[in-house]
């Protein structure tokens, strides 16, 4: 008779069959995500037993990390030789939205992502916005690219009115689908639950830095059963 209250892994869900992953850090040795060709293929492994069918490479490029176009197309194509399997992996990045960004938009070198290549994965610092964050994401708009803020429910200066101005930028929103098992605390999984309720995502992504933190993750049981329905319509 509580079987509305049961709550499913992401595993046994089901919701990663056909899913296409928009924000990993599975490149290896470029950032703070996977350090090793081995357990990037590793990482992959486990993808195709979940069923994932594509997933965007995101490495960091900002001022602390200040990764290279060339040097993030090499490393890419390093890992496109030795991976195999049927997953289609692509190379774009996440954009911080500091100095080194300012540079780059200027120049138009970006790694972006899309079917078209006009949408830029970009974040902010977790607990406060950049000096003219409306300004930074108009100028995106302005070079031709639609701004996709990562994981905004992890920013802890972001509230709902911050939200609904976003949106009236026309800026997508990316969900790590791991906020959802309280990956980074109950008061972000709440976040992300209330803006799926209320329609603001648009793309959804894992995240994954760590392999051993992926297999832990996935079989956590967390996601309520209405959340569990509602995340399908971000996925493709």
């Amino acid at each position: 008779m509580w079987s509305f209250k049961k709550r499913y892994s992401l595993q046994e869900s089901g919701i990663f069959q056909g899913f296409t992953d928009w924000h990993s850090h599975i490149l290896p040795g470029v950032d703070d995500g996977i350090q090793t060709i081995e357990e990037a293929l590793q990482i992959l492994a486990e993808y195709e037993r979940l069923g994932i069918r594509e997933v965007w490479l995101t490495p960091h490029i900002m001022e602390d990390i200040p990764n290279t176009t060339a040097y993030l197309r090499k490393r890419f194509t390093e890992l496109q030789t030795v991976y195999t399997g049927p997953i289609n992996l692509h190379l774009a990045a996440e954009n911080m939205l500091d100095n080194l960004f300012e540079e780059r938009l200027e120049k138009n070198d970006l790694l972006p992502l899309g079917e078209n290549n006009d949408h830029l994965l970009v974040e902010t610092s977790y607990f406060s916005p950049p000096i003219g964050l409306s300004d930074f994401l108009l100028r995106i708009k302005s070079k031709g690219y639609i701004p996709i803020l990562a994981h905004p429910e992890r920013y802890n200066y972001m509230d709902e009115n911050d939200y609904q101005q976003l949106k009236g930028l026309n800026v997508k929103f990316q969900l790590n689908l791991f906020s959802l098992v309280g990956a980074y605390g109950v008061g972000i999984r709440k976040k992300a639950e209330w803006l799926i309720k209320n329609d603001f995502y648009d793309l959804v992504g894992s995240d994954t830095h760590c392999i051993a933190v992926l297999r832990k993750t996935i079989y956590k049981k967390q996601i309520q059963r209405n959340i569990q329905s509602m995340i399908r319509c971000y996925f493709g």
